[in-house]
């Protein structure tokens, strides 16, 4: 009888893991559009957060794990006057962030929203320009934070366009987790061994499943979901920081690496065949592109496939707002990752389960003519039947060419189209919008569309003066580059 045993021969890092850290150490950025878009990013993302400290449901989060904890050149959370650890502060930035679903998005084989890393960046950053100074060294500024969102999002974004994590059952947070565990140790000064192993234990990690995102477990998780996965991201960089041992064949390993364990669907009784397994796929080197070409969330804070639908809505709210009760149906043309992710009939449990409802983010602005986080919560919900009612009227159909262009590269559009018939037989026009205004073809639309709802967002928090001198800084890329990162932090302190 011949023994079995495993060939104990340590292998090199897997190519994946070496192509992120030797982008992330060696590549130099010289897109000047990277650097600007990586501005308007922060400047709304941070704004999403302000927006998120009104309701309670998010802010019941924040703060330190034991009142009172003192953390010397501890990490701020903007819009509060926490200090907190690094890693819980990535954590509550991360939060703050997510919680309405209202900051960029990326769609590709798999979606996210690569603005998410933003709290594990502004959170170490924050904490090691602080240090810097207490030890007489030049501080950090602010464009190694915009270098680190420019990367994070590259890492995230090009992992995402033909490798879909949704598919078996991982929520897209694995990559938040990975891309923020990158950047994080370059920024504490990792060397590439130890770049590596961050990564490797990034990948090893426990994942999180997409049940919190669906139908009927949909629930509000999934906002702080990121927060979660960039707070485990700096803890991972910090014990590679520490001189932790890497995992090298942590995706190739036969059996036991993610790529078995978590990237196949497979009959776990039955030997893995060749043809079964899956491996990561990466069809363009690391650049900037991801940043160039991200989407923002400009007019509404809902899910990104029904942004299009959405506006379509609000067009037709005007032909309809006095017919709901002559309303015979309603169809919606739309992308088959809607369909997946977000169309939905029957009961509406929570916030998080309306805001990743198709049905329910086109309802709203057909019958109020907008669509805002508060029209999410149960009060407003409760206090008009009227949406379900209109939800029970809809029909969602897909268009095989919006589903196409959806992937095809020089288009990403996120098409749907809405259409109302009435019990006369009379109908409204059939209203597509093939391209949301946070798409990059209507950027120069957009952009001023965006600074206002900065502006506005940081009105929910903060005083005339300190909202002028904050978006003073924001709108001019030089001084937000060369600005101190605990000085621009310091602007968000109340």
């Amino acid at each position: 009888m011949s023994a079995t045993f495993d060939l104990n021969e340590r292998p090199d890092y897997d190519v994946v893991l070496q192509k992120i850290a030797d982008y992330v150490l060696t590549y130099r950025i010289n897109s000047d559009d990277a650097w600007s878009t990586a501005r308007h990013c922060l400047i709304d993302t941070l704004g999403c957060g302000m927006l998120a400290l009104r309701f309670p449901e998010c802010t019941k989060h924040l703060g330190p794990l034991i009142e009172g904890t003192v953390v010397p050149h501890g990490s701020r959370v903007p819009g509060t006057s926490f200090r907190l650890d690094p890693v819980k502060a990535a954590w509550d930035i991360g939060c703050i962030i997510r919680w309405l679903d209202y900051n960029d998005t990326w769609l590709a084989a798999e979606w996210g929203h690569p603005s998410d890393n933003l709290g594990a960046i502004l959170a170490v950053a924050d904490h090691l320009s602080q240090k810097r100074v207490a030890e007489g060294r030049e501080a950090l500024t602010m464009r190694s934070v915009l270098e680190a969102m420019i990367m994070a999002h590259e890492i995230q974004g090009i992992l995402a366009l033909e490798n879909s994590f949704n598919r078996v059952g991982l929520d897209h947070v694995v990559l938040v987790k990975v891309a923020s565990t990158a950047v994080t140790a370059k920024l504490m000064g990792a060397n590439r061994e130890q770049l590596l192993s961050a990564l490797s234990h990034a990948w090893v990690d426990g994942q999180a499943l997409r049940t919190y995102r669906h139908a009927p477990n949909a629930g509000s998780r999934k906002s702080w979901a990121a927060g979660d996965a960039t707070s485990r991201a700096v803890r991972l960089a910090d014990i590679a920081m520490r001189g932790e041992m890497g995992i090298p064949g942590v995706l190739t390993a036969p059996q036991w690496g993610f790529y078995d364990v978590l990237f196949t669907k497979t009959n776990r009784d039955q030997a893995l065949k060749p043809e079964d397994k899956r491996q990561f796929l990466l069809p363009q080197p690391f650049g900037s592109y991801v940043m160039e070409n991200i989407l923002f969330k400009i007019s509404f804070p809902a899910e990104f496939h029904a942004q299009t639908a959405a506006e379509a809505a609000v067009t037709l709210h005007p032909q309809v707002k006095d017919r709901l009760g002559e309303i015979d149906r309603i169809v919606i043309t739309t992308h088959e990752s809607a369909i997946r992710i977000i169309s939905k009939q029957g009961k509406l449990a929570n916030a998080a389960d309306r805001d990743h409802c198709l049905q329910y983010m086109t309802a709203v602005p057909l019958i109020f003519g907008n669509l805002n986080a508060e029209h999410y919560e149960d009060g407003f919900h409760a206090a008009h039947p009227i949406i379900d009612t209109l939800r029970e009227k809809m029909e969602v159909v897909e268009d095989e060419r919006y589903t196409r262009e959806y992937l095809e590269a020089d288009k990403r559009s996120i098409a749907n189209a809405v259409q109302v018939f009435f019990k006369d037989g009379s109908s409204t026009d059939k209203v597509a919008v093939e391209y949301p205004i946070g798409h990059r073809r209507r950027r120069k639309e957009g952009i001023p569309l965006l600074k206002d709802k900065f502006r506005e967002n940081l009105a929910t928090r903060f005083a005339g003066q300190r909202c002028l001198e904050i978006f003073n800084i924001c709108n001019d890329q030089q001084s937000l580059e060369s600005a101190y990162v605990h000085d621009f932090v310091e602007l968000f302190v109340v």
